[in-house]
């Protein structure tokens, strides 16, 4: 899942940060990708508007840009 596509569905990224009960320095922390663990919980929140891909995050499993913020 694409932050941008985040950011774009909930308007900015205070919205997704509210969303997902995290501070908002948290999504800026995000990189091109959603943190996994993240994106499932957005679709389930979003009703399947965003969905969760875990193609995307297979080429990415090593990847020093995968961090999850809290």
């Amino acid at each position: 899942m694409k932050t941008e596509d985040v950011i774009k569905h909930f308007g900015k990224k205070s919205n997704v940060a509210r969303a997902l009960k995290i501070a908002r320095s948290s999504v800026s922390g995000w990189g091109e990708l959603v943190p996994e663990r993240r994106a499932a919980r957005i679709e389930k929140i979003t009703g399947g508007a965003l969905k969760y891909d875990s193609s995307l995050y297979e080429s990415k499993a090593n990847s020093k840009d995968q961090k999850d913020f809290d």
